[in-house]
């Protein structure tokens, strides 16, 4: 059994409305920082941690996705 099958979907959505997303004005923090990485302009180190803790949870859902299409193919 892999550790992703232990994590449950509602944790997996709510992780992403209130950590992917947050905060939610003006603009979700993941998304500022996508933009800061697209225009080069993502260098302090800060703004890498923000990116990888608000982008976890996005990580989460495609590898939990991809395990169930893996299960569904066996």
């Amino acid at each position: 059994m892999n550790a992703l099958d232990k994590v449950s979907w509602t944790l997996v959505l709510t992780l992403i409305l209130l950590l992917g997303f947050a905060p939610f004005v003006p603009e979700p923090h993941v998304w500022e920082k996508l933009k800061m990485l697209a225009a080069g302009t993502l260098v302090r180190p800060i703004d890498w941690l923000d990116l990888v803790f608000h982008g976890a949870p996005f990580v989460l859902l495609v590898l939990k996705v991809a395990r169930e299409w893996r299960k569904n193919a066996e």
